[in-house]
């Protein structure tokens, strides 16, 4: 619950500062099972805790918020829920950043990958399990990430930026191409990393797309960074795999809820 408390309030941390807003302040709906239950209890504790040591290291203070308690059917509770809005400020609304990057931009990932696949979405749908413990929030990695981030954006660095979140850096740069309506070549140095590093929600982690890497390592300095590839063609190609056109992820993504409706399988 420490863990999962201080993850919410990072990823609204990271939405804001991925389009280059200062994040200035969340609002919270706790959203819990039976508090007289000690274990629901448990996790209400937990979770209010995470999020305050991540709202004090992120100077991103809570100014209001609700709660939702004895939320179950049959006895068996929801799963804790704390959601996260987050407000941030634009100052200049000429320099902010989308998520769709421009042909010949390389791609760039920010933050250190350890391959943290426990309670993760590819864990989950993949793989058939519900295992491990979620990942650790690193806060001072969070806000030193955020801040280089919006650097970028406000010294027009970087063309587009998508922070790391669920399914990992695979998903975001399948977001990435979706957006842009174009393909995506992975380098050969990272194209067998493997599942862990592709599908890991390690926290922290922004993927830039700039069409000047040199400047944006220089600036980065010694915060981890990694080149992924470039943004070329109409499709997403790794080396030695099939190539996976930008069309047919639209089409699953999109065409999913329609097919769904009209009874399709």
């Amino acid at each position: 619950p420490v863990e999962g408390g201080k993850q919410a309030v990072a990823e609204a941390y990271r939405n804001l500062s991925a389009v280059g807003a200062k994040p200035l302040a969340i609002t919270d709906n706790m959203n819990f099972g039976n508090p007289e239950k000690p274990e629901i209890m448990g996790q209400f504790v937990g979770a209010v805790d995470g999020m305050a040591e991540a709202c004090k290291v992120l100077d991103f203070p809570v100014v209001s918020g609700n709660v939702s308690l004895y939320n179950e059917t049959n006895g068996k509770a929801i799963l804790p829920t704390p959601a996260i809005g987050g407000v941030g400020l634009v100052e200049d609304i000429t320099k902010t950043a989308a998520i769709a990057p421009k042909a010949g931009d390389t791609l760039l990932v920010l933050g250190e990958t350890t391959g943290h696949l426990g309670q993760s979405l590819y864990l989950r749908d993949i793989k058939g399990q519900e295992a491990g413990p979620p990942p650790p929030v690193d806060l001072a990695a969070e806000r030193a990430h955020g801040e280089l981030v919006r650097a970028l954006i406000a010294d027009g660095l970087v063309s587009a930026v998508h922070d790391v979140s669920d399914g990992g850096i695979a998903l975001a740069l399948v977001d990435m191409a979706m957006a842009s309506d174009a393909g995506i070549r992975i380098d050969d140095g990272v194209a067998d990393a493997g599942e862990a590093f592709w599908f890991g929600e390690d926290q922290s982690r922004y993927v830039l797309a700039t069409s000047n890497p040199e400047a944006v390592l220089a600036k980065a300095g010694d915060h981890a960074v990694t080149k992924l590839g470039t943004v070329e063609g109409d499709a997403i190609v790794v080396t030695g795999q099939k190539a996976l056109p930008v069309s047919a992820f639209r089409d699953n993504h999109e065409g999913w809820l329609p097919g769904y409706m009209a009874g399709e399988e």
